[in-house]
């Protein structure tokens, strides 16, 4: 199981500044791509109400499930491949996959046979590298609704989010730090 820590600053933007952006970025060197995310809880929202978020990502034909935990600057990530058998015996059978991450949530309480996936978000990214920052630009889709979404990946909480200002700024976009995750996002728009 690997484990890092994501530190980055995000910024909604509207359609008009996302269809902005693109443009701007359009000839120069990206990745683009569609992901998916399936988020992970109880029915009582034990992860959630813990701090936490879990989730199943498929991206390029890989799976990966994630623990994310939150830090005093950014959030611990624990990561483990699965296979698409593993997927698919917990969005069909409640069968949360072994091993380390499966593990460690037993450790905290959770009895994994709770475990569901709850809601999914698919995103277009575009994704932007520079020095040890990533920017990534975000068309989102769950639940029917559809958002835009700025990110910056960096060293520091700080930098990233005086660069993604600056981004912003060099753009004529209106920086709004949005500390809502797309995963609250998308758990948000489910009833219980």
């Amino acid at each position: 199981m690997a484990a890092n820590i994501e530190i980055e600053a995000k910024a909604l933007i509207t359609k008009k500044e996302y269809e902005k952006i693109v443009k701007i970025y359009q000839g120069i060197e990206t990745d683009e791509f569609d992901q998916t995310n399936y988020y992970i809880d109880t029915d009582k929202r034990e992860i959630k109400n813990m701090g936490m978020g879990l989730r199943i990502r498929s991206i390029k034909g890989l799976l990966e499930l994630t623990l994310k935990a939150p830090m005093a600057e950014g959030l611990l990530e624990k990561n483990q491949s699965i296979l698409i058998q593993d997927y698919k015996e917990l969005a069909y059978n409640n069968k949360f996959p072994s091993g380390n991450i499966s593990n460690f949530i037993t450790m905290l309480g959770v009895d994994v046979k709770d475990l569901k996936i709850i809601a999914s978000l698919t995103t277009h990214r575009i994704e932007y590298k520079e020095g040890n920052s990533a920017l990534s630009i975000d068309r989102n889709v769950y639940n029917g609704i559809v958002d835009y979404e700025l990110e910056l990946e960096g060293p520091s909480l700080e930098i990233v989010k005086n660069q993604l200002e600056e981004i912003c700024l060099k753009n004529n976009i209106i920086y709004k730090d949005n500390k809502q995750s797309k995963q609250a996002r998308a758990m948000s728009t489910i009833n219980n």
